[in-house]
C-alpha cells in the first residue's frame, strides 16, 4: 500500500468515528491513532483530564537537538445530515475525494501527521532533535475557553514536559493561490486574538401599548449597531501583512495603498488583505426584551472582535468608545484569547519554502495571519514555540474549500492528502536531518 493509500484509509476511519464537539468522544480517535501506531512499532501515550476526552503524544526520540511537533486535533463541529449529500460520517471515497466531517477540518492533517510519523519510525529515521506527533480533543470549543478545556490548553499545564517543543506544524494555512500568473502557498505565521465584547444599553421598562411612558434600550441600541457597523479601525502594515505584499507584489505599498493594490492583482486578495491591517468589529447578537409586551430597560449587544497579534483589548478599547460616544452603556471585554506570533526567519520556515520549491517550482511560500484561533496559541504561550499552520491544498480549490470548512459536503481530495503526507515527511528530514 502506497503512503497516499495508506493516509486515505486512516482518513476514512477517522471519519466513520462521531467526535463532534460537544460532547467530543475523542478517545474513540485517540484508541484508533494508538492501535495505528502500535501496528507501526511505535508507541503512543493518551492523556486525558476525563476518559472520553482523550489526547494523544507519541514520539521518536531525538539526539538532543531542537524538536518539532506534528499537532493536530480530532474533534469537529457538528453536522446535520439534512443538509448534505452524504451520510456526514460516511468517510465515502467518490471520484478521488474522501467525504466527511472533518475531512478538511482537520482529520486529513491527522491522517497524514499519523502515517508520515508511522512511515519515518518504520524506516529508522534517527532524529537530531525528538518528533512528535500529538492528536489533542476539544479544539474546537475548549481551545477558545482556555482553562476549561479538555486538549491542549490543559495538557500543556497538567503534562507540560509531554509536548514541549521548539517547531510545531498545525493547521490554519496551506492555502493555494495564483496571482499573476503564479502560485502562492499561505504559511499562517500568526494568528489574530479572539475578544468578543458585549454593548450593554440601558433605558427604562414599561408596557409596550405606553411607549411614551418608557425609553426603550432596544431603540436605543440601535445607533450603537450603526456605529460599530460602520467604523473603520486605523490601519498598521504588521509583519505578516508586510511579508504577504511583498511576496505577491514584490514590494510593500504604502497603508494607503495596500487594499487597492491587491484588488487590482486579484479580486479576492483585497478580502484576504483587509483582515490583516486592522482589528475587526462585527456586532453579531442582540438581546432585549423577552415578552412582547414589555419594553425592554437593557440590551445586550454582542460584538465578535478580532485584535491583531500581540495587541490587547486595552488597546482598542478607547478607540471603541470614541466610536460609540457618550451615551448610557457598558462595554465589557468577555475573552481575550490568542493573538500570538512567531518569527518569520527559521529554519521551519525555510524547510516548508524549500518544500514549496520542490512540488511547483515556480512558487513561492507567504505569511500570512490567521484571523480565527488555532491551538498553537497554547505553544507559543507555554513554550515559546515557532509554530506554523500549513497543510498545502494544491488539487482542490482554495475558495471551494473555505465554503467547506464547518459546512455540508466537507470533502478533501485524496491527492492532497497524499501531499500533506509528502510535506511533512520533507520537513522532518531537512528540519530534523542528522
Amino acid at each position: 500500500m502506497s503512503l497516499p493509500e495508506e493516509a486515505t484509509a486512516l482518513l476514512q476511519a477517522l471519519l466513520r468515528l462521531d467526535t463532534v464537539n460537544p460532547p467530543g468522544n475523542e478517545t474513540r480517535a485517540a484508541e484508533l491513532l494508538r492501535d495505528y501506531l502500535a501496528g507501526n512499532g511505535v508507541e503512543a501515550e493518551l492523556y486525558a483530564r476525563v476518559p472520553e476526552r482523550a489526547n494523544l503524544v507519541a514520539r521518536i526520540e531525538g539526539a538532543g537537538g531542537p524538536s518539532l511537533v506534528f499537532l493536530c486535533h480530532t474533534d469537529t463541529v457538528l453536522a446535520d445530515p439534512a443538509e448534505w449529500e452524504r451520510d456526514p460520517w460516511s468517510g465515502d471515497l467518490v471520484d478521488g475525494e474522501v467525504w466527511g466531517r472533518g475531512a478538511i477540518d482537520m482529520k486529513d492533517q491527522v491522517a497524514a501527521s499519523a502515517v508520515a510519523f508511522a512511515s519515518l519510525a518504520r524506516e529508522g529515521f534517527e532524529p537530531s532533535g525528538d518528533l512528535l506527533f500529538v492528536a489533542t480533543a476539544d479544539e474546537e470549543v475548549g481551545g477558545v475557553g482556555g482553562r476549561d478545556g479538555y486538549g491542549l490548553s490543559w495538557l500543556v499545564e497538567a503534562y507540560p514536559h509531554a509536548t514541549r517543543c521548539d517547531y510545531a506544524i498545525n493547521e490554519g494555512g496551506g492555502d493555494r493561490l495564483v496571482l499573476d500568473g503564479r502560485p502562492v502557498y499561505l504559511c499562517a505565521t500568526a494568528e489574530k486574538m479572539s475578544a468578543p465584547f458585549t454593548v450593554r444599553v440601558y433605558g427604562r421598562s414599561g408596557h409596550a401599548s405606553m411607549p411614551g411612558i418608557a425609553d426603550n434600550a432596544l431603540v436605543n441600541a440601535a445607533r450603537y449597531i450603526e456605529a460599530l457597523g460602520s467604523y473603520e479601525p486605523p490601519r498598521e502594515l504588521i509583519p505578516e501583512a508586510k511579508g504577504f505584499l511583498e511576496t505577491v507584489l514584490g514590494e510593500a505599498p504604502s497603508l494607503d495603498q495596500a487594499l487597492a493594490r491587491a484588488g487590482e492583482l486579484n479580486p479576492m486578495l483585497r478580502a484576504l488583505v483587509e483582515p490583516l491591517l486592522a482589528f475587526t468589529l462585527s456586532p453579531t447578537m442582540i438581546d432585549a426584551s423577552h415578552q412582547r409586551n414589555v419594553i425592554p430597560a437593557v440590551c445586550e449587544i454582542t460584538v465578535d472582535c478580532r485584535l491583531l497579534p500581540e495587541t490587547t483589548p486595552a488597546d482598542v478599547e478607547p478607540l471603541i468608545r470614541a466610536a460609540l460616544g457618550n451615551g448610557r452603556y457598558d462595554l465589557e471585554f468577555t475573552e481575550a484569547v490568542g493573538g500570538t506570533r512567531s518569527p518569520l526567519a527559521t529554519p521551519l520556515w525555510d524547510a516548508l519554502e524549500r518544500f514549496t520549491a520542490e512540488i511547483e517550482p515556480e512558487a513561492r511560500l507567504a505569511p500570512i495571519a490567521c484571523p480565527g484561533f488555532t491551538d498553537s496559541h497554547f505553544l507559543r504561550e507555554a513554550y515559546g514555540t515557532t509554530a506554523y499552520g500549513f497543510f498545502p491544498l494544491k488539487t482542490m480549490d482554495t475558495e471551494l474549500a473555505t465554503k467547506l470548512v464547518h459546512s455540508a459536503n466537507e470533502r478533501i481530495p485524496v491527492d492532497d492528502v497524499g501531499l500533506g503526507v509528502d510535506m511533512l515527511r520533507s520537513t522532518a528530514k531537512s528540519l530534523l536531518g542528522a
